[in-house]
């Protein structure tokens, strides 16, 4: 089973590169940030003569996410449920066989100690309530996407540049490590400890022409997905062409039964 997150930073304007690396790697499930588009505007028809399925949570402009999936969803769930504020199309949830998919956009938070950055720690407390409630059901859990922070120094191309910056601060890290906390891995620094590898880099400064990134992108899985998990890695050929995203998209493979893992396979698909 091969499972797929992807920013797209607008999934309009990327589907002519979505479109055939569908085509080419046919993931069983596609998991999208930032779709900057409402549900009556995305683009379903292209994506479902490819046989996808396609569950959407979108707003105009701004976030939006949604799963793509050879298999039909089953229970799915748009949001927090019962959050009073659902302005912010963020977090899209569904079961794929006896696998629970968290598909999330985690906020900014633009600036440390901005308003929005209060706000997105107080977000990140609402996902981890989530989170607890799902485990509590469903052991065998995927929680996923853009989570707009790092790990730790090894996800920076700079550290000291970054320190204590915005994707880089101490309580955004803790936050993260509260979501770990719950038991859940990093699956990418499970098979590949060391740094230097990366999911975002910076239009403005042509990061990825420069090998300057950040890894924000993330699969943090429950011990039974650990156990059916045979790597991660990170596809920078798809970061790579014309009119891209700032993101790469990271992939996870999983067996088909649950057996032991082998550590230390390929973190990037290609490197241009």
């Amino acid at each position: 089973m091969l499972i797929a997150t992807w920013n797209v930073n607008s999934v309009r304007a990327r589907l002519p590169r979505l479109l055939p690396w569908l085509e080419t790697l046919r993931p069983d499930v596609v998991c999208l940030q930032e779709l900057k588009c409402r549900d009556e505007d995305f683009p379903a028809g292209p994506l479902e003569e490819l046989g996808y399925n396609i569950l959407s949570y979108g707003q105009k402009t701004y976030n939006g996410v949604a799963l793509l999936s050879l298999e039909r969803a089953e229970d799915p769930i748009r949001g927090f449920p019962g959050d009073p504020d659902a302005s912010q199309k963020r977090v899209i949830t569904a079961t794929f066989g006896d696998l629970r998919i968290l598909n999330a956009y985690v906020v900014n938070g633009r600036e440390v100690g901005c308003a929005a950055y209060q706000h997105k720690l107080d977000w990140l407390a609402k996902l981890r309530e989530f989170v607890a409630a799902q485990l509590s059901e469903y052991p065998r859990l995927v929680l996923t996407g853009d989570f707009n922070i790092t790990f730790d120094d090894r996800d920076v191309y700079d550290p000291e540049a970054w320190r204590e910056k915005i994707l880089c601060s101490t309580p955004e890290r803790a936050a993260l490590a509260d979501l770990t906390g719950l038991g859940l891995t990093d699956l990418f620094r499970y098979f590949h400890d060391e740094g230097g590898h990366y999911s975002w880099f910076d239009f403005r400064t042509r990061g990825f022409q420069r090998k300057l990134g950040l890894r924000i992108d993330h699969f943090l899985a429950s011990g039974p997905v650990l156990e059916a998990s045979r790597d991660v890695r990170i596809d920078l050929v798809a970061r790579d062409g014309e009119k891209p995203s700032d993101h790469a998209p990271v992939l996870l493979e999983l067996l088909e039964q649950s057996e032991p893992s082998e550590r230390g396979m390929t973190a990037e698909t290609d490197t241009p």
